[in-house]
């Protein structure tokens, strides 16, 4: 098992756990390409994940990592924002994962923003599958990211719990302001 410290090594373990060879799914925010990297290796040659990013350095970064490691046939890489989503994915989807916040090396003036994540949150879930899950990265330290925060949090509490399961997951060894981690289940007996 992986060292479990913060939230992006705690959805990995949870994407392990569910996403399955021949799944399609959905990295909303590639950033450096480490999740759309997992998760096509977890679908494989048979299976599908789309990434998402607004800025080409990211796209470049995950276009890279994935020929590397050989998985760049399973991949469809989106210059796009994740509120986009529903326009270029139509099919079910196992997972969704989102890592909020700004490009970790990059421009901390390009951030995601409450509006266009709610919409993509929202696109996402009509798309998940039952039992599929969305995992959302919530980070705090920039501008804005209380705001989304909040937005994320009012959102997930508000989503019937016949049809999901929410869920969050913080380190309480950690300081207040580190990352931690909102995962919503598609219950498969729901709605």
């Amino acid at each position: 098992m992986n060292d479990l410290r913060g939230a992006v090594a705690l959805s990995h373990l949870l994407l392990r756990e569910r996403v399955r060879a021949g799944d399609r799914v959905v990295d909303a925010t590639c950033g450096n390409g480490n999740d759309t990297l997992l998760l096509a290796k977890l679908v494989g040659p048979g299976g599908r994940v789309w990434g998402f990013d607004l800025q080409e350095r990211a796209l470049v970064a995950t276009r890279e990592l994935l020929a590397a490691e050989g998985c760049l046939a399973q991949a469809e890489l989106v210059r796009a924002g994740h509120e986009r989503l529903g326009e270029y994915v139509t099919e079910p989807l196992a997972a969704v994962v989102f890592n909020l916040g700004y490009l970790p090396g990059g421009d901390k003036g390009v951030v995601t923003r409450p509006v266009t994540t709610l919409r993509a949150l929202n696109a996402a879930l009509d798309l998940l599958l039952p039992g599929g899950i969305l995992l959302v990265a919530i980070y705090t330290g920039h501008d804005g990211a209380t705001e989304e925060e909040k937005a994320v949090l009012v959102w997930g509490s508000g989503l019937d719990p016949k049809a999901f399961s929410v869920w969050t997951s913080r380190q309480l060894n950690r300081p207040p302001t580190a990352p931690y981690l909102v995962l919503v289940e598609k219950r498969r007996n729901g709605a």
